[in-house]
């Protein structure tokens, strides 16, 4: 009876780490935490894509262990913590330089005519605005607080709750339906 108890154990455990993984997952699609609607991003650097989502390697980072009684669902990534849980960064020299470059690649980008002026097209109106952000965001004083907004992708919430409780109860269901009960 031990073993079928473990063995019960270890497949609660499994469904468990396969459906949080792919619910922690569908929150990017979703751009919210279960029905939390994450803030929309004021740059203009990558307008209509997917908060959240610019490599695809916070994403994929997310991963899981399992212990003989727990689960640990957990990402790899060193910035995941500030996107998750939100938070504000002080402006480094380094960040400076990165923002200057950032805006020199958006402003050498632009498409001209063969007389050399702009062409007055969507995309340039586009590389405009981003350049401009990447201005403003250079300019800041080495010091300055840049706030990013909570957009928890991993976490605790009624949704998770409900999940794993009905995951344990269809299990626990599946092991009594399938006990023989042989009385005499």
């Amino acid at each position: 009876m031990d073993s079928q108890v473990k063995t019960v154990f270890r497949r609660i455990l499994k469904d468990i780490q396969v459906e949080l993984g792919e619910e922690f997952d569908e929150n990017f699609e979703r751009q919210a935490f279960f029905t939390q609607a994450w803030e929309r991003r004021k740059s203009p650097t990558r307008p209509g894509g997917h908060i959240l989502v610019d490599s695809g390697r916070l994403r994929q980072s997310i991963t899981s262990r399992t212990t003989d009684n727990s689960i640990t669902l957990y990402t790899t990534e060193p910035y995941a913590a500030i996107h998750n849980e939100g938070g504000a960064i002080k402006v480094t020299a380094k960040m400076k330089r990165f923002f200057w470059y950032k805006y020199y690649s958006a402003t050498g980008s632009f498409g001209r005519k063969k007389d050399g002026s702009m062409r007055n097209d969507k995309r340039n109106r586009q590389l405009g605005t981003e350049a401009d952000f990447w201005k403003a965001m250079a300019l800041m004083k080495v010091g300055a607080t840049i706030k990013i907004p909570k957009r928890q992708f991993l976490g605790t919430s009624p949704e998770v709750e409900a999940a794993v409780r009905e995951i344990i109860e269809e299990n626990l269901t599946d092991y009594i339906n399938d006990i023989d009960f042989n009385i005499k």
